[in-house]
């Protein structure tokens, strides 16, 4: 029997142990009032007929929560069920700022995204087609568009995010190493936005992370990309990862202080059509010591905006001495997905495969 398929069963959900706690965060005094700022709401399940030893830390992208993991927008079981039925203990955490973890004056403005673009980027981008790939789009459940149930019950968990993504990006650091100094060691599966969140955590406790699902992470490495529909599709928009794949330092070695000390240089070609030229290290390549050695999966979707440059967070990863799988999901058969497969109608065999991934490189 193949690894996926031990996955594939449906089974019941049996639990020992739930529950829910902060970490992270401190005390900030402003004005004679003290608050609290960068604390982390978790919420955890240990399966009844655990098999796994290490507990899968769930971390969700931007504008969202961690409900993208507990269920889908029209009724499903979510991944966070699927791996506790399975044998994992599961911790899914909501981002300082963001759903429980509560936002307060000290963060600063916040931004939110209307109906429009949200449809635009995650659910019927086939619809608009502003990157080669869009038209590919099938697995969203319902019509993917402002009055389609489906589409209005995901639009309803959406949230504002923090302007400061930097500010955010060392919060997570310190919060997700708290978390994992609480629990001990464990997987994280990081989503989007939160991709550049396990690159930190690890880089800051690369004894307790023992390995990296990364579902589409942040990206490309140094500059946005900015998408424009045919025939051009692609063009640098801002720096926001100076660092090359995060908005703060790394562990480099040799070391940099400043992220003026990194250097990059642009690829003259595509790897291949419909994709953008990456943005890598230029010269002899600072190496990432810390992430050397933890299995890592990049995983994207057919149809998704990530499809035309997270091979490029793979390739700045590689160079940097980082071994890892990067899988298309197209090229394992699983076809039509969008950035938000974890809500799509196939969600739960993308989630075997990524059950069958870790079995296989997570000892």
């Amino acid at each position: 029997m193949a690894t996926n398929e031990l996955f594939s069963e449906r089974k019941p959900l049996e639990i020992a142990e739930q529950g829910c706690f902060f970490v992270g965060g401190r005390y900030s005094d402003a004005a004679d009032d003290r608050s609290m700022l960068g604390q982390m709401f978790v919420q955890y399940q240990i399966p009844a007929k655990r098999k796994f030893r290490y507990p899968l830390v769930m971390i969700h992208g931007g504008g969202q929560t961690g409900v993208n993991f507990l269920a889908t927008p029209d009724g499903r079981s979510g991944w966070a069920d699927y791996f506790v039925a399975n044998g994992y203990a599961v911790y899914v955490v909501d981002q300082p700022g963001r759903g429980r973890s509560g936002y307060f004056s000290g963060y600063g403005k916040s931004t939110s995204r209307t109906a429009g673009p949200i449809a635009e980027r995650f659910s019927a981008p086939e619809r608009v087609n502003r990157w080669p790939q869009a038209a590919l789009h099938t697995q969203w459940p319902g019509e993917g568009i402002p009055g389609d149930e489906d589409f209005d019950q995901f639009y309803a968990s959406q949230v504002a995010s923090m302007d400061d993504i930097a500010n955010l990006e060392g919060m997570m650091r310190d919060a997700g190493a708290a978390l994992l100094d609480r629990i001990g060691p464990a997987l994280l599966l990081t989503h989007s936005q939160g991709g550049p969140f396990g690159w930190t955590i690890a880089d800051a406790c690369p004894k307790l992370v023992k390995g990296i699902l990364a579902i589409e992470p942040n990206g490309a490495p140094v500059y946005e990309v900015r998408f424009k529909g045919a025939p051009d599709w692609f063009e640098d928009d801002a720096v926001t990862r100076p660092w090359g794949i995060t908005r703060g330092a790394l562990s480099f070695s040799p070391p940099a202080k400043d992220p003026s000390e990194m250097k990059f240089i642009r690829q003259d070609a595509a790897d291949g059509p419909e994709l953008t030229r990456c943005w890598l290290q230029s010269g002899e390549p600072r190496q990432l010591p810390n992430l050397q050695g933890i299995p890592i999966l990049i995983l994207t979707a057919e149809a998704s905006y990530h499809a035309p440059y997270d091979h490029c967070t793979s390739r700045f990863l590689k160079q940097a001495g980082v071994e890892h799988d990067f899988v298309r999901l197209a090229d394992v058969g699983i076809k039509g997905n969008g950035h938000m497969m974890m809500l799509e109608k196939n969600n739960l065999e993308i989630a075997a495969f990524l059950a069958g991934w870790l079995v296989n490189n997570v000892k």
